[in-house]
C-alpha cells in the first residue's frame, strides 16, 4: 500500500488521521512542521503529503513551494474555513486538493484514494506494450499517462496529477471547447467538488510551466464564458 505523510502541529489530528488511514491499510509517516517534512523526504520520499496550511517553523504554502521545485508529489492540503485566498493561492502552486477543518475522517480517506487513483496505474503492474497506443502526440506536446510524462520541444515539463488530467482533457481533441464543468469532470472524482476558480488557476499554472520552457507557447486558449481549448495545428 501507498506511503502517506501527514504533517500537521496538532497532535490530535496526526493521532486520528494516521488511525483512520492505517485501518485503511496505508503507511503513515508523521510530521510536525514543513521543515522536518522535508528533510523527511529526502531519504523517504511519501507517495502522498497532506500538509496542513499553518504550522510553525515551516507552514504548508512554503513546504509545498519547496516541494515544487524537486517533486510533483500529490499534495492534499488541510485549511480553515476562513482561508479561501490561501486555497486559491495554493491550487496555483500545486496542490491537488483542499480539505477545510473541521473534516470526516470518512472524507479525508476518500479524498486521499480519489488523489491516488489519479496518480497511479490502477493495476499497478508493469507498462504493457499496448500502452505505447496511449501516449498522446500533438505537434510538439508528448504525454505518456502511463509513466505520467509530459514534454514540449523535447523538454521535460513536470505537471501535479491534476494538471496533467485537465491537459489531456484539453490535447485529446484539439480545437474543441472544454467547459469548466467537463475539465472538473476530467480531472475529479465524482466525490470532490470544486469550484470555476480552481479550474482558472490549474490553468494558469499550466501556461506559466509551459511558457518557462518556452516563451511563445500559446497552445491554450481561453474562450471567455465558455472555457478552454487546446489550438488545432
Amino acid at each position: 500500500m501507498p506511503t502517506i505523510a501527514l504533517v500537521d502541529d496538532d497532535r490530535n489530528i496526526l493521532t486520528s488521521v494516521s488511525i483512520a488511514l492505517e485501518s485503511e491499510g496505508y503507511r503513515i509517516m508523521t510530521y510536525t512542521d514543513g521543515a522536518s517534512a522535508l528533510d523527511g523526504f529526502k531519504t523517504s520520499p511519501p507517495d502522498l503529503a497532506i500538509l496542513d496550511i499553518k504550522m510553525p517553523r515551516m507552514d504548508g504554502m512554503e513546504t509545498l513551494r519547496r516541494l515544487r521545485q524537486k517533486s510533483d508529489m500529490p499534495v492534499i492540503f488541510l485549511t480553515s474555513k476562513d482561508e479561501e485566498i490561501d486555497e486559491l493561492f495554493g491550487l496555483k502552486m500545486g496542490a491537488d486538493d483542499f480539505i477545510r477543518k473541521p473534516f470526516s475522517q470518512r472524507l479525508l480517506v476518500e479524498r486521499v484514494k480519489a488523489v491516488l487513483r489519479r496518480a497511479t496505474s490502477k493495476d499497478g503492474l508493469a507498462p504493457k506494450e499496448t500502452d505505447a497506443a496511449k501516449v498522446l502526440e500533438r505537434g510538439l506536446l508528448r504525454m505518456d499517462p502511463e509513466r505520467h510524462t509530459c514534454t514540449w520541444k523535447g523538454e521535460p515539463v513536470t505537471l501535479t496529477v491534476t494538471e496533467f488530467l485537465i491537459l489531456q482533457a484539453l490535447a485529446g481533441r484539439p480545437g474543441v471547447v472544454k467547459s469548466r464543468n467537463a475539465l472538473m469532470d476530467a480531472a475529479y472524482d465524482d466525490q470532490v467538488y470544486v469550484d470555476d476558480r480552481t479550474i482558472d488557476s490549474h490553468i494558469k499554472r499550466l501556461r506559466k510551466k509551459f511558457k518557462q520552457s518556452d516563451d511563445a507557447f500559446e497552445m491554450i486558449e481561453t474562450l471567455y464564458g465558455v472555457g478552454y481549448r487546446f489550438k488545432e495545428a
